[in-house]
């Protein structure tokens, strides 16, 4: 079990790492999909959403998914580094489409990063 293990070590590591940034993604979807669902209904009912609880969990919330987004993002561009230059096994693991990934999994982070900044700085002033 053990010396297959170490044989397919790389297969181990690209299914980890794509699990947790498949999770992360989802994650990061969902959250943004519901606070656009609230944003537009708050807009709809003419209700504002500077609410202290309310501020509090969407700060909550966003520093949450932005620091598991920059989580997965790190650990997809270690294990994608390690294929491409480490294992040299670029031609059988698809690393354009890892590289991809990684490069919008970071692109994903930075433009969460201030909304949780902002909610964060709302939250603060008061």
């Amino acid at each position: 079990m053990l010396s297959w293990l170490f044989h397919n070590m790389d297969f181990f590591f690209v299914i980890c790492y794509i699990s947790y940034l498949v999770a992360a993604t989802g994650l990061q979807s969902l959250w943004s999909l519901s606070l656009a669902i609230i944003d537009i209904y708050a807009l709809l009912v003419r209700r504002s959403l500077q609410n202290y609880r309310v501020v509090s969990l969407f700060t909550v919330g966003d520093g949450i998914i932005s620091t598991l987004m920059f989580a997965a993002a790190c650990a997809s561009a270690g294990i994608t580094v390690l294929i491409h230059n480490d294992l040299d096994s670029c031609a059988q693991n698809h690393c354009a489409q890892f590289e991809t990934a990684t490069a919008m999994a970071f692109i994903s982070w930075f433009t969460a990063l201030p909304s949780f900044l902002l909610n964060f700085w709302s939250l603060a002033s008061r």
